[in-house]
């Protein structure tokens, strides 16, 4: 008998009262440390500002509107791999030409949250003032451990499996050929896409590069390239704590994170603000409602603890897995208020590089930030390759 391909089933979750209630019992009965005076964000989340967030949190965030809201989107379950895997499917509306498939990979500390914006934009650009013949279909997954994809109870996955799992997932969704688009750890995921899947994978489009890995002679490396590894270990030295915890005690960190939604917000709002491009003012990148959903992402669906666990997994990824080059055409997006941006130099070296912008605003998580800029880059990046995923 044929084995029975796995069919997506709809999900729309609808969060029990209960749970509300308990994450406000345990917002009010926050515990504060305390902080030098005048201390703002040099020593991490500043005191003030996250009283004033977790107060708002309490007693004036409305998580079923949010809920809702992100339930407009068409959104699915599928066993993979032995796990079920959420993700958003929209398809193109009204297109006026041949429809690229597009699968879009979140990182840390987010989900399927990060491209919550930029959906529509990419399914329907003739209503957001674009082109029509520019329309995607458009493939968003929570990583396992990550948002509502279930969390693996053994090994947690690295990039190269995920990327895995992806591929079978466009397969199940009838695309032979696709695009693959992502940043942070969706990067490492869209490029072991590329490297491993070049038959199916038309072109890979990232927003940055990862920190630098090379086992090779320095002095292969440019001028530029040295410079970048410098200012990449400097960067690790004052602000990589997170990821030293992540990747080698995340289960330590993961107690009092899962036990405290105030600690929770702490250890990701520092993160959204340290690399937005809001200059310092969190508030100019996120509204309070866009921070507390992905904040409520995490603390409803109990994943920071597995979230992290993949920072460990990675780690274990050998050297040789960086040292490939993706041979598929290649496109990067620089944004300015992003961290660590590598030179031309070494995405060169790592990969088929066709394209190379440094748009004028958003930061790491630019699909939330600017989301019509993050949009037309993928339009224009992939416009070359939509004949090819439909020929």
């Amino acid at each position: 008998m044929p084995d029975v391909p796995p069919r997506p089933e709809p999900f729309t979750p609808q969060t029990d009262p209960a749970a509300l209630e308990d994450l406000r019992v345990r917002l009010r009965a926050t515990r504060w440390p305390d902080a030098p005076e005048d201390a703002g964000w040099s020593l991490g989340t500043d005191l003030g500002y996250l009283r004033e967030l977790v107060a708002y949190w309490a007693d004036g965030f409305d998580w079923p509107a949010q809920e809702a809201a992100l339930a407009r989107l068409p959104r699915f379950r599928v066993p993979l791999g032995g796990l079920g895997i959420h993700f958003v499917h929209a398809r193109a509306v009204a297109p006026a030409g041949p429809v690229l498939p597009l699968i879009l990979t979140h990182g840390w500390p987010d989900s399927f949250w990060r491209y919550a914006k930029v959906v529509p934009l990419l399914t329907d650009p003739g209503s957001h003032g674009a082109d029509p013949a520019d329309a995607f279909d458009v493939v968003v997954p929570d990583i396992p451990g990550f948002g509502y994809s279930d969390r693996p109870t053994g090994p947690p996955l690295e990039s190269v499996a995920v990327a895995g799992l992806w591929a079978e997932l466009m397969d199940v969704l009838g695309y032979p050929r696709f695009g693959a688009a992502g940043g942070d750890l969706g990067s490492h995921v869209s490029r072991y896409l590329g490297l491993d899947h070049a038959d199916r994978v038309v072109a890979v489009h990232r927003t940055d590069a990862g920190l630098p890995v090379f086992s090779g002679d320095p002095a292969e490396l440019a001028p530029e390239e040295r410079a970048w590894f410098e200012s990449a270990a400097a960067w690790g030295a004052t602000e990589g704590a997170y990821a030293a915890m992540h990747r080698t005690k995340p289960q330590t960190a993961a107690f009092g994170l899962t036990d405290s939604p105030a600690g929770l917000a702490a250890w990701i709002v520092e993160k959204l603000r340290a690399w937005s491009d809001c200059d310092g003012d969190i508030e100019r990148s996120f509204t309070k409602d866009e921070i507390l959903t992905n904040v409520t992402l995490y603390w409803l669906t109990g994943t920071i603890g597995s979230s992290m666990r993949m920072y460990r997994a990675n780690a274990a990824i050998p050297a040789a897995q960086y040292a490939r080059r993706v041979e598929v055409p290649s496109g990067f997006s620089l944004f300015r208020g992003d961290v660590v941006r590598p030179p031309r130099a070494w995405l060169e070296r790592t990969a088929d590089v066709v394209r190379v912008t440094e748009p004028p605003r958003g930061g790491h998580f630019a699909a939330f930030e600017e989301p019509e800029l993050y949009a037309e880059e993928l339009r224009a990046f992939f416009r070359p390759y939509r004949s090819s995923a439909t020929g």
